[in-house]
């Protein structure tokens, strides 16, 4: 059976927000957002390395996936099992400001790390 990364709570609502926004121009633009998001937990669970390591956004272990063929990114702790997706953020956010909670390791509240 494969492997799956998890959503966290907050990861979770910040996805559905997504394919809520997305649903109001396109039903299925945003069944698309959720096939993505859902082969990107597959892929995170089956290789928790892919993501690439942003220290200024986010400290170790988070690790920053693409969404693929969306301006969404995944912001995940790479060493939890299953690794588990912090946050699901648009990419043309200000992510120094959105992410400042990942900085200096202090796991948000729903980080099963924590």
């Amino acid at each position: 059976m494969p492997r799956r990364a998890r959503l966290t709570p907050r990861a979770r609502v910040e996805a559905r927000e997504a394919i809520r926004w997305i649903a109001a121009d396109s039903p299925a633009a945003a069944r698309a957002l959720r096939a993505a998001i859902d082969a990107l937990l597959l892929l995170i669970g089956e290789h928790p390395r892919i993501g690439v390591s942003r220290p200024e956004l986010a400290s170790e272990p988070y690790r920053i996936a693409v969404i693929r063929g969306f301006p969404y990114l995944a912001i995940y702790n790479a060493d939890t099992r299953p690794p588990s997706i912090v946050r699901l953020v648009h990419g043309a956010r200000d992510l120094p400001q959105v992410l400042t909670d990942l900085r200096g390791f202090d796991p948000p509240d729903d980080d099963p790390a924590n």
